[in-house]
């Protein structure tokens, strides 16, 4: 995923204004100094790393409140005169100004907000909660100010250059979505509401990381992880340990539903207490129960709506998104979730044979799906997951594998680079060249799990491209892997694979942006589109020439036998049923507490979700959507409220375009080159819809994605 909620927080550096109103004398009032007990804070000046990247080696905790402090009161004055200027209003002093504007609140927001979400610890959470309002506030003295408002809808678009109409209408857009056009007493509520919001989203984040870490699962014997390789039992020791409980084995958990391990722990019992570990983390009634903030955080989200003029919050959260309105995210949610549900029903079916034929003697559960569904896939395919990992090796897979499909497709090209400071040991860093020997980004890696790092995968960048700055990006990509025991390799599942491909197409979007200006640049589009190039990205996994190359067995060196591949491929759309139901259950989930119209039809959270999943169709009780509500992190604290249906939007279009690719040669740089050129290097100074058109020659189509998950022929 892209960590919107970096973007957001990062964003509203181009836009934070003060909407407090100046003297004529006070506009040209020098802009606040420096003091100089922030001479050796690295954050009041640019990096000498290369591309700007974060000097890690500087950074410190005690760095971030006196930048913070200084870069509020700076954008602020930036700001005030830029909105009270006695100049007539011009693209030049109004609009490229303001994307110059904020330059140490930027710098030390975007360390910050990929620390707290990679890296953090107890003084950066109490500090992300001190902050969140006071940012919230920043961003409305911007986009509630009159005067600045008044300044950027009088601005002509006649004469500019695409970009740079682009980029009015951006802003014009944004600041009547944020309120603009209210009454005076209409944005003072809204003002509290956002801060109210900042804090709860934050609150909710940090209850949520505890949760995860708390909700881990100790067993005292290895006979309870019986199914584990030796080197996983290994693994779960080594945390235990690290964990004050030597002797026993944890098994930590991820941040969704479904964990990893369940498809290969034997004990029954055993997978049992890990799903409901997994379900309840965050509804035990304790200082990191989630539930009464999520019922604050969607009574308030409504308040905004409607203080905005909007039946619903979700009404408000999609106008500037390729879906538009709730009806068309929710059409095509529909027409996915009914085949979907049918699916799974035969799926569960097949299950419960399996179960019966082997005397099982009980009905199939949440926790019994993955394993046995393991044990179909071998009887169907002859395909054990067992048989697969050994040839996943993670280094391997990105560096002949993801590397080895985007030298191929665009000409890229990766040096490993051990000179630039990192903010974690097991993070490592890249410097990408393009195709003619040019180097375009820094890249940093950092694949596994820990209790300072959210749960998850995401791509975010410590450096956005921007010809108007002068920056080149550098980006990172975050998963959580389990680690090995030392001196073992990493060996991941094939759904993992698809993963690294996956957030890596997030991390190229970034890479191939090419925008005047920042606001515009690389990933920062509509989330319903930015999950597109992540999305495409995976088909790379299994082409036969990208997957010859890294599909290497880590002992024997032997490449995977092509039976083996033959077998992946027929079971490329086994549990596909299940998979879209837990998915397009969450998506629909998101929706309908965001299309809440009155306060009187919210419910206790689990109450809402049970009526909310009923509703919609999705009474099969095997398969729980893919985030239950108390731990849905990213419409409670990831940005994408009202927003999780992206993930099939943009799979339609991935789709698609996919099929394109495919009817078009594959694998070829012409091919690399006209993706590169008409989606990937356009960030938002275009109108999407018509750069999909332009690469396809045609309007998106869901038949592709519907014959991808094997719903259709």
């Amino acid at each position: 995923m892209k960590n919107i909620s970096s973007v957001l927080l990062i964003s509203a550096l181009a836009f934070n204004q003060s909407c407090t109103t100046m003297k004529q004398t006070d506009i040209q009032q020098e802009l606040p100094a420096p003091d100089p007990s922030l001479s050796s804070n690295p954050f009041m000046k640019k990096s000498k790393l290369q591309y700007e990247a974060p000097e890690f080696d500087k950074i410190k905790n005690e760095h971030f409140k006196p930048a913070f402090d200084f870069g509020l009161k700076q954008h602020e004055a930036e700001i005030l005169k830029i909105a009270n200027n006695p100049a007539a209003p011009t693209f030049e002093n109004t609009i490229v100004a303001l994307e110059k504007s904020g330059e140490v609140l930027r710098r030390a927001q975007i360390v910050f907000s990929n620390l707290t979400s990679a890296n953090t610890n107890p003084v950066l959470q109490a500090l992300d909660e001190e902050y969140a309002p006071v940012f919230a506030a920043h961003s409305d003295k911007m986009y509630l100010n009159e005067n600045l408002y008044t300044r950027i809808k009088s601005i002509k678009e006649d004469g500019l250059d695409p970009e740079s109409k682009r980029l009015v209408q951006y802003y014009k857009q944004n600041f009547e979505i944020a309120g603009a056009n209210l009454s005076s007493a209409d944005k003072e509520k809204l003002k509290q509401i956002n801060q109210e919001l900042a804090s709860l989203s934050t609150q909710y984040a940090n209850k949520l990381l505890e949760a995860r870490k708390q909700g881990g699962v100790f067993f005292s014997d290895a006979k309870e992880l019986d199914g584990l390789s030796a080197d996983e039992i290994a693994a779960a020791a080594a945390d235990a340990k690290t964990a004050g409980q030597p002797g026993k084995y944890l098994l930590a958990l991820q941040n969704t539903t479904q964990q990893p391990l369940l498809q290969n722990l034997k004990n029954r019992t055993t997978r049992e207490k890990l799903f409901k570990a997994s379900w309840l983390r965050a509804e035990k009634g304790d200082a990191n129960d989630t539930r009464e903030t999520i019922e604050k955080l969607a009574k308030l989200r409504l308040k905004k709506a409607q203080v905005l003029g909007k039946k619903n919050f979700a009404e408000w959260k999609l106008q500037d998104q390729m879906a538009k309105t709730p009806e068309a995210a929710t059409k095509l949610m529909n027409q996915i979730a009914t085949p979907a549900v049918e699916t799974a029903k035969r799926e569960a079916k097949d299950i419960q044979d399996l179960i019966d034929q082997q005397k099982g003697g009980f009905k199939v559960e949440p926790w019994d799906w993955n394993f046995y569904a393991e044990q179909v896939r071998k009887a169907k395919y002859d395909l054990d997951e067992s048989e697969i990992k050994p040839y996943f090796e993670i280094t391997t897979v990105l560096e002949k594998g993801v590397f080895f499909a985007a030298e191929k497709f665009y000409g890229l090209t990766f040096k490993k680079r051990t000179d630039l400071p990192v903010y974690h040991p097991d993070v490592v860093t890249y410097e990408v060249f393009d195709h003619d020997g040019k180097s375009i980004a820094i890249y940093y890696l950092d694949f596994y799990t820990r209790d300072s790092k959210n749960g998850g995968a995401w791509m975010s960048n410590f450096v956005e491209q921007s010809y108007l700055l002068g920056t080149k990006p550098v980006i990172v990509n975050c998963y959580n892997y389990q680690k090995p025991a030392p001196g073992k390799p990493s060996l991941i599942s094939y759904d993992d694979v698809s993963t690294i491909f996956h957030e890596f197409g997030h991390s190229i979007h970034g890479m191939f942006a090419s925008q005047k200006y920042p606001s515009l640049s690389g990933t920062n589009v509509p989330r319903d589109f930015v999950e597109f190039p992540s999305q495409i990205n995976e088909h790379w996994a299994l082409d036969p020439v990208v997957l010859k190359n890294y599909a290497v067995h880590y002992e024997t060196k032997q490449p995977i036998p092509q039976t083996l591949v033959d077998k992946i491929k027929k079971a490329a759309t086994f549990n596909q049923g299940y998979m879209t139901t837990e998915l397009v259950s969450a998506a629909a989930l998101d929706m309908d507490w965001h299309t809440v119209t009155n306060d009187s039809q919210f419910i206790p959270v689990l109450d809402f979700e049970k009526q909310s999943l009923a509703s919609h169709g999705f009474t099969l009780s095997t398969v729980p959507p893919r985030y239950h509500t108390p731990y849905f992190a990213h419409i409670w604290g990831g940005g994408y409220s009202a927003g999780y249906y992206a993930y099939l939007w943009s799979e339609t279009l991935d789709n698609d375009a996919w099929e394109w690719i495919k009817n078009n040669g594959g694998l070829t740089r012409e091919n690399g080159d006209r993706f590169r050129k008409y989606i990937l290097s356009v960030g938002n100074s275009v109108d999407l819809n018509q750069a999909f058109r332009d690469f396809t020659g045609h309007d998106p189509d869901i038949k592709p994605l519907l014959r991808n998950r094997g719903f259709i022929k």
